[in-house]
């Protein structure tokens, strides 16, 4: 008997492909083409973002009651839109009748990282936009990971709305209404404030961490690292195997907290050195 799930699971994968980096988000492109053919043949599909907001509609509709649903479909997402996605993802789940939603950092989409910890030699390329527009005409989604990737539940009220508001306002923009309905929180973090911008900015469903609470700005997913190579990844895994890679994935998601504070630090450090230059 099929399971009976409230809406499909969420898979967050980052980067795919590319040059080898010290932190843990890149999964090889033979790793992931592995899993998505794998996935295929034993009968999972993807989602696209509209059906995927229809289930959740449906189940606030009723009051949270479980929907009875393919137990095989599933959500596929990748953060920040690098611009490998186009060369070594897009590609192999094309031809496997997949497709997927990407979040976008849209004040560097087309520039590069960074935004970032520099964890490569050199800096990556975000997808450009004729690119986005590209894939979405093939059937991709495309939505917001806000504007510049901060960690929004240390920001104050004012650069919130700026980070949430402005990046809708250029997804709507420049691919229309669709693209502004939903939102990734950088690193996950989310709280009251948060939410509370999201839903003036014109959001309907948010993604968090792999602990949401269910409700429609605040949905869990789960994030695919370098260690979760196996043909089904830990986010559709039903097993104690499964249970454990989600703790794990969630402890590593805690851990980017680092990330956030160098983050901060570069920030701070590129203001003294600019007001610096200008007092000489």
């Amino acid at each position: 008997m099929a399971a009976l799930t409230t809406f499909p699971p969420v898979l967050c994968y980052h980067r795919i492909g590319g040059p080898l980096e010290l932190g843990v988000t890149r999964v090889g492109r033979s790793v992931f083409a592995r899993q998505m053919t794998a996935l295929a043949r034993a009968g999972w599909r993807t989602v696209t973002l509209d059906q995927y907001a229809r289930q959740v509609k449906t189940v606030g509709a009723q009051h949270a009651a479980p929907l009875h649903q393919t137990p095989c479909e599933f959500l596929l997402s990748f953060d920040d839109g690098y611009a490998s996605l186009a060369e070594h993802a897009y590609p192999v789940l094309a031809d496997l009748g997949f497709t997927a939603t990407t979040f976008l950092i849209t004040d560097y989409v087309g520039n590069t990282n960074t935004w970032d910890v520099q964890y490569t030699w050199q800096r990556l390329k975000h997808l450009s936009w004729p690119e986005i527009e590209h894939w979405r005409a093939r059937g991709f989604d495309f939505a917001s990971h806000s504007a510049t990737h901060q960690r929004l539940t240390w920001l104050d009220d004012a650069v919130i709305e700026t980070e949430l508001r402005g990046s809708h306002e250029a997804l709507t923009a420049r691919l229309g209404p669709e693209a502004g309905r939903a939102i990734a929180y950088p690193f996950g973090a989310v709280d009251t404030r948060v939410l509370r911008h999201a839903r003036s900015a014109g959001y309907e469903l948010g993604f968090a961490g792999v602990k949401g609470s269910g409700e429609a700005l605040q949905l869990s997913r789960v994030p695919v690292y370098f260690w979760d190579a196996g043909d089904v990844p830990f986010g559709l895994r039903t097993d104690a195997l499964g249970s454990l890679g989600r703790i794990v994935a969630h402890a590593a998601n805690r851990f980017a907290v680092g990330t956030s504070l160098m983050q901060v630090i570069g920030r701070r450090s590129s203001v003294v050195s600019t007001l610096t230059t200008d007092n000489r």
